[in-house]
């Protein structure tokens, strides 16, 4: 068993281990020696040595025994010996001067704190109570705000004084001598009665740390209530956030008139994006994204349990590496999307100089013929991308609309649009647009998709086919190519039913070769054969 020794401290008995008490007998000589030919060296080791029987109390060493951990805690709060270090002037050689702590310095005042310890220190600096000080505040905030947002700045810029050494440099030193006399020193009779002055602060006083507690209660329901918030919401969005990039959970979802369309977000970059590039985004993003999650879980946690932990270094390391990834996966994708810069289309067509009467649109290369793996849709399901996995091609959607002709000839018109990094470079791959179509006497066969070179990129790539026929040729459509028509027409005008139908009603029923009529104002339905 460790010998134990029993020491006064400041009129206070402690018992201390063999090495704790060498540790400390060490100390206290080495402050000491540093303060024998300063002015008053006697009562200022007496005064450290009632702040260390008051921090031996403090960390419940009364009660038992001094340890080695509570002596060196005891000498982090009060600080190094160099701390009580004699200085020599450079024109008094071997003349020694005690280190003055007359120039003061404004902390926080965790000793005398109703919220933020402001008003203490600002009182303890000022040599005034901090009572008045709260008065002014209080008085300043019903001026627009001024006194609050002071108050608040203040809290932020200053350090708290939690150390002896700061607390001798906000009282200075002959104020922080009778503060802790006065803290050691009961109150006795003989002191007398407080002064009226005195009695009407200590009752104000009063109010305030009440009217502090009360509000302390209410911000920490508030914190611990945005806490548990911040914590719900960064833990749901970290599950979305892992199935999406781990699970492949669908991570793109449109609404359409038919419900949702679901569609995994990363596959779909493989095709917009160089391949080589594509795995660099989606780990800058991976951190993007991550690093505010994790960081609004930990905010959240802390502010329900109220912790204190030393994690500013670790803060500013992921700020620092947040921020840098921001910075890279910007200019991967600000150099991606010079690939969309400029758009051109090619235009291509064939006529039929003598019109037939009757005009069958109907549908080569069908969507359904193709097997494809994933769907993703924009615009309300009027574009559509089809992928098939690995990479093996992707196909898209195509419009038809149909037209009056200016004269008696047929007129078919494919027009291809994409994107580019300069207009040549869009018009280059707009004419490498993959699109097949049949005229065979009065038929017209169209695909009701397109697709790209191998290897080529999406760059939000269109084919639109334009049909113009002369007035009074009948047109007929099979249910894909009905599909395919996306006239303006279709959608807004009301056409000539006879059955007295809706066009909501009709787009959705079951028709065999609906048939149309090319009038003067456009085209117009003809007859319907219903199954």
């Amino acid at each position: 068993m460790d010998k134990t020794i029993k020491i006064n401290l400041g009129g206070t008995l402690f018992q201390i281990d063999e090495e704790a008490y060498k540790i400390l007998r060490g100390y206290l000589q080495d402050i000491t020696n540093r303060l024998r030919n300063a002015p008053g060296a006697a009562e200022t080791v007496e005064d450290i040595e009632l702040r260390i029987a008051e921090i031996f109390q403090s960390q419940g060493a009364s009660a038992g025994i001094i340890s080695k951990e509570n002596v060196e805690a005891m000498m982090i709060i009060i600080g190094k010996p160099e701390d009580f270090e004699t200085e020599i002037e450079d024109n008094k050689v071997h003349e020694p001067e005690f280190r003055s702590y007359t120039a003061k310095k404004l902390y926080r005042n965790p000793d005398d704190q109703i919220i933020g310890g402001v008003c203490g220190g600002l009182g303890a600096f000022l040599n005034i109570e901090p009572v008045w000080v709260r008065i002014l505040f209080i008085l300043f905030t019903c001026f627009f705000g001024i006194g609050f947002f002071v108050y608040i700045a203040l809290w932020i810029a200053l350090p708290s004084a939690t150390s002896d050494l700061r607390k001798r440099e906000m009282y200075g030193t002959d104020d922080y001598m009778a503060f802790l006399k006065k803290s050691h020193a009961p109150r006795s009779a003989s002191q007398g009665s407080p002064s009226p002055g005195s009695r009407v602060g200590s009752a104000l006083n009063e109010v305030f740390l009440s009217l502090g507690r009360v509000i302390f209660i209410f911000v920490r329901i508030l914190l611990i209530v945005f806490g548990i918030c911040l914590v719900l919401t960064g833990f749901i969005a970290l599950i979305i956030f892992v199935m999406v990039f781990f699970f492949k959970y669908p991570g793109y979802f449109s609404t359409t008139p038919h419900g949702i369309n679901l569609f995994y977000f990363p596959d779909f970059l493989n095709y917009v994006v160089n391949p080589a590039i594509a795995p660099w985004i989606l780990a800058l993003s991976f951190i993007v994204i991550l690093l505010p999650l994790l960081a609004m879980i930990y905010w959240g946690v802390k502010m329900i349990f109220w912790f204190r932990a030393k994690d500013g270094i670790i803060s500013l390391a992921g700020l620092v590496a947040w921020v840098m990834c921001i910075a890279a996966l910007s200019i991967l994708l600000f150099n991606e999307g010079i690939s969309f810069a400029e758009t051109a289309k090619s235009v291509t067509g064939e006529i039929i100089e003598k019109a037939p009467k009757d005009i069958y649109v109907l549908s080569g290369q069908k969507v359904s013929d193709l097997h494809y793996d994933k769907e993703i849709a924009f615009d309300e399901e009027d574009y559509k991308i089809f992928f098939i996995d690995g990479n093996k091609g992707f196909f898209i959607s195509t419009d038809l609309n149909i037209d009056r002709s200016d004269d008696n000839s047929v007129k078919l018109s494919i027009s291809r649009r994409s994107a580019g990094r300069s207009r040549m470079d869009a018009r280059i791959k707009a004419e490498g647009i993959i699109y097949k179509y049949k005229i065979l006497g009065d038929t017209i066969r169209l695909d009701e998709y397109f697709t790209l070179p191998a290897g080529s990129k999406w760059s939000a790539d269109d084919v639109r086919v334009s049909l113009y026929v002369p007035e009074g040729t009948v047109v007929h459509l099979d249910k894909t190519t009905e599909d395919m028509f996306r006239h303006e027409n279709f959608r807004k005008n009301e056409w000539d039913r006879s059955d007295g139908s809706s066009e909501m009603e009709y787009a959705g029923s079951d028709i065999v070769n609906p048939s149309w009529i090319m009038t003067e104002e456009g085209l117009k339905k003809r007859s319907s054969i219903y199954k």
